[in-house]
């Protein structure tokens, strides 16, 4: 795990601050464990975990000017010296706008200027400290920092609205530790500190300018393209030399089984459009794709690809086809790697702590034994189906801009999928229900149904579009919470209602695609930690900035027909000169990710019932033990349970046990109880207590 970490003190406090640290509670120097001093006092900013040499740049102008650059960024050292010169103005958008995933931090004087990402992957945390504001790229490290106690308000948000902004607020599960928004910036002057935003926001008065389709899918394969570019420009790494044969094994083998990858850059294969787009356009690029020369066969000449084929669960034998006649290509090296019930969903339930919970945390296993056999920098097209997909709520902002026909083409795809007639007039009727519904009463809405635990929805493809017909919808796991913990974040839902210019700014459609966007971006933040395999980075383009940002350019209309993704990133590989592919490429998958959850809550029931005998969900108010144990029974003997919903209650209940087991702390210089959550599962009476009873 890597992140960054500073602080911006008071005046008052800056002749009481240490060398490059704060005065601890017993008047030591407090400073992060394993950290990288980038600049000192007065507004100290560390690195901290094992980033690359080519991953940490600072520019200076002058001793109070300089810039901080974590990550991988395509800007030379004179961009990133225009951009300081801009940011001193005061345009942030500047440190932004450059290929690659990066966080930036400016220091001028006194004003210190961190900037977050457009999706969300790379978060900037906040907490008041010793006067002053601490920052850091991960929240675990602030709770450290302040002695944190968990927040049960968000943890109930977290499974009753995980996609409703609004519940989720800029809180974390840590109490007092708080978020910028995606496409913000947090700005310290002094300790003072203020959230700005970098991004120009829509009207929602006035519809926006007609985009050519042509233009803007051009615009998407340029960022992309660059985005490869820039990945494949960095500097070669190559993991820990290998320490010698294995009787029996080869060196591919050896790597694995000591969790190092092999040296280069690689990708994902799965036969889908989005990984396939990756392999391709990095494999065509000019330049060696490939691993470093001298490590491997045919190093410096081939891209190695990783298809996952999953031997428990059926159904993915179409995608298997198209990754092998894609691996045709003679730039790709393929590699299959192949799991059985050792892999499935649920199959470990022990591993890394991460900064957040995710219900990521239940299929890590599955993606650490594909990743184990990738590259040192691997390619992975998580984020493709957020940026180029609709959302149903799309719908309605095409009719807000009165552009009816172009509903025709996806209502008749959900009417074909139905079989029904009426699909059209159900589907027409709640995109133009929600075009004439003001956010505030949306909001309403979605607390109404927690406070009346209303959550029956009409189930396949035409129910989840039209339960998706709204400003907010409760999670899949709201139906198991507590009716204490419902009514709690019932609440905070009309406490938003209350603040001053609450509002999304956007259209429902582009709301709830955004909201979608930063939930996708925080669960791979989340994969990337449990599923982390040493020295090894794994790279998602399609939520780079500037892809987002050519991606928000694509107009409704065409993001609305049905298979616009496939068509999208065939038109980006046929720009980028790579026009064979095999047939049926881009075709929706029918085998469903829940088949392999199915299997998995079944093989692993006894040891998921066992861990809910106790649940410190329970402990905590949020569920009650033998709900969550008959719906695991029912699940894992085939009744139709939303399994996403079990997925997050299990996998928020081993974040916890993870959480209170760890005895370190990230800092240093602290007496040894200076770390989150340092009394346990403590409950606090709830401003909710009387709505009890509702439940």
């Amino acid at each position: 795990m890597r992140w960054l970490v500073g602080w911006s003190s008071t005046a008052a406090r800056v002749a009481e601050v240490g060398s490059a640290g704060t005065t601890g509670h017993d008047g030591e120097t407090v400073h992060p464990v394993g950290s990288q001093l980038l600049w000192g006092d007065p507004d100290p900013l560390w690195a901290v975990g094992d980033w690359r040499p080519d991953e940490v740049r600072v520019v200076k102008a002058d001793p109070a000017t300089r810039i901080a650059v974590l990550g991988l960024c395509g800007a030379t050292d004179e961009q990133l010296r225009v951009g300081l010169f801009a940011a001193r103005g005061g345009a942030l958008r500047h440190l932004t706008a450059w290929p690659g995933s990066y966080t930036a931090v400016v220091q001028v004087g006194r004003r210190v200027t961190v900037c977050g990402d457009l999706a969300g992957a790379r978060p900037v945390f906040h907490t008041p400290w010793a006067g002053g504001t601490a920052y850091a790229t991960a929240a675990l490290p602030l709770a450290d920092l302040i002695e944190a106690n968990l927040d049960f308000g968000h943890l109930a948000a977290l499974l009753a609205a995980p996609d409703v902004p609004a519940a989720l607020h800029d809180s974390t599960p840590y109490a007092g530790v708080q978020r910028i928004p995606p496409g913000h910036a947090l700005i310290l002057r002094a300790g003072a500190r203020e959230i700005a935003g970098y991004e120009p926001v829509a009207s929602l008065a006035v519809a926006a300018p007609a985009a050519d389709p042509d233009s803007a899918v051009d615009g998407v394969r340029d960022a992309l393209v660059d985005a490869v570019r820039t990945r494949l420009s960095a500097p070669r790494h190559v993991p820990d030399i290998d320490p010698g044969p294995v009787p029996g094994m080869g060196p591919a083998e050896r790597r694995a089984a000591r969790g190092m990858p092999v040296p280069g850059i690689g990708a994902d294969l799965s036969g889908g459009p989005a990984s396939g787009t990756l392999a391709l356009l990095a494999a065509g690029l000019p330049g060696r794709p490939g691993t470093v020369l001298g490590h491997g066969t045919g190093a410096g000449e081939r891209l190695l690809a990783v298809t996952f084929n999953d031997l428990a669960v059926a159904g993915r034998e179409a995608e298997l086809e198209r990754a092998g006649a894609l691996a045709a290509n003679p730039r790709l090296h393929h590699v299959v790697v192949t799991g059985g019930e050792d892999v499935l969903p649920y199959a470990e339930l022990d591993g890394p702590l991460t900064d957040e919970p995710g219900s990521v945390l239940v299929t890590a296993a599955r993606h650490r034994a594909r990743l184990m056999s990738g590259s040192a920098d691997h390619f992975i097209g998580h984020g493709a189906r957020q940026v180029l997909d609709a959302h149903p709520a799309r719908l309605a902002d095409l009719l807000m801009d009165r552009k009816r026909r172009h509903l025709v083409r996806p209502v008749a795809a959900l009417a074909k999928a139905d079989g029904s007639v009426l699909v059209p007039a159900r589907v027409y009727a709640a995109a133009r229900r929600l075009a004439r519904t003001p956010y505030r009463a949306g909001l309403e809405s979605l607390a109404e149904r927690l406070l009346h635990q209303r959550f029956d929805e009409p189930g396949g493809a035409v129910g989840a579009s039209l339960a998706a017909l709204a400003w907010a919808s409760p999670g899949p796991a709201a139906r198991w919470l507590t009716g204490e913990a419902l009514a709690e974040v019932s609440v905070r839902l009309r406490e938003t209602l209350h603040r001053s210019g609450a509002g999304p700014g956007h259209r429902p459609g582009d709301h709830r695609a955004r909201a979608a966007l930063a939930r996708h971006a925080a669960d791979l933040r989340i994969l990337e930690q449990a599923a982390e395999i040493r020295s090894q980075r794994l790279h998602a383009p399609f939520l780079d900035n500037q892809v987002v940002r050519a991606c928000r350019t694509l107009p409704e209309t065409l993001r609305v027909r049905p298979g616009a993704r496939a068509e999208i990133l065939r038109t980006v590989l046929q720009g980028a000169g790579v026009s064979d592919l095999p047939p049926g490429w881009g075709a929706p998958s029918h085998a469903s990710s829940a088949a392999a959850a199915r299997t998995g809550l079944r093989v692993a029931a006894d040891p998921l019932l066992a861990l809910f005998d106790t649940p410190l969900l329970a402990e905590a108010g949020l569920v009650e033990a033998r709900v969550v144990r008959k719906a695991l029974r029912g699940a894992a003997v085939g009744d139709p349970l939303p399994l996403d919903g079990l997925a997050e209650i299990v996998a928020l209940e081993l974040w916890l046990r993870r959480l209170l087991a760890r005895r370190g702390t990230c800092w240093t210089g602290t007496p040894a109880r200076a770390r989150a959550v340092p009394s346990g599962i403590t409950r606090t009476p709830r401003a909710v207590e009387p709505v009890r009873r509702l439940g």
